[in-house]
This record gives structure tokens, sequence and C-alpha cells, in this order.
């Protein structure tokens, strides 16, 4: 018999956790491509983040931000980002009043290009 679910107190994410919700992507997926992000990340950044070369961290896929598969942006307060080769969340934004959150665990690493050999 499993153990009763207990409330989370003071949470301080919005965030679930990844293996709350199972995904299989189809080829008939609402999403949209990462250029979608570059508003939200705008506010977040003061460099352009959907140009940055991210790692899945699902299957290791290398590309930039712009080619992640982005859901969620409708009217809704996050957008969840997803590798285009497996489906794993490499990103998440969730945007509130006062405050915004970013997370990272599906991404090993983002490179940004700077200084004048962009």
């Amino acid at each position: 018999m499993s153990e009763p679910m207990t409330p989370m107190t003071n949470r301080t994410s919005p965030f679930a956790d990844e293996n709350d919700v199972a995904f299989f992507p189809s080829a008939e997926d609402g999403y949209e491509d990462g250029n979608a992000l570059a508003g939200p990340l705008s506010e977040l950044f003061a460099v352009d983040v959907v140009s940055a070369e991210g790692q899945c961290t699902g299957c290791g896929t290398t590309g930039p931000v712009a080619q992640l598969r982005v859901y969620g942006a409708g009217p809704g307060p996050g957008l969840v980002a997803r590798c285009p080769v497996c489906g794993q969340v490499v990103l998440r934004v969730v945007r509130g009043n006062e405050s915004a959150w970013l997370d990272l665990r599906g991404t090993v690493s983002l490179r940004f290009r700077v200084g004048t050999d962009q």
C-alpha cells in the first residue's frame, strides 16, 4: 500500500518534479520553436539567449535555444522547452507578478558568444 500524499509547504519554486508528467512527443504537438523564449528570457538576461547553444541532459544533443520545442506560449504564466530530438524538458520559465523562475535542470550548459566575434 502506498503512503498518502502530503501537500508541499513553504514551496519556493513553481516547478513540479519532472517525473510527475510523462511526455510522448508526436507530429501533432502544438509547440513553437525556441524563439518563443526570446521575450520572456530577455527580462532575465542582457544577451540574446535564443542564440546561445545548449546541451540536452537526456540525449546530449547540442544546438541553439531557438531550435527547442516550446509549449505553453499562450496566455499562461509559464513556458516549457523540450529537446527536439528526445523530448526531454531542457528548460522552464515561469513569470509571476514580482518574480520569475528559470529551471535549467535539463541543460548541461548554455554557451553564449560574447564580444565582437559574434
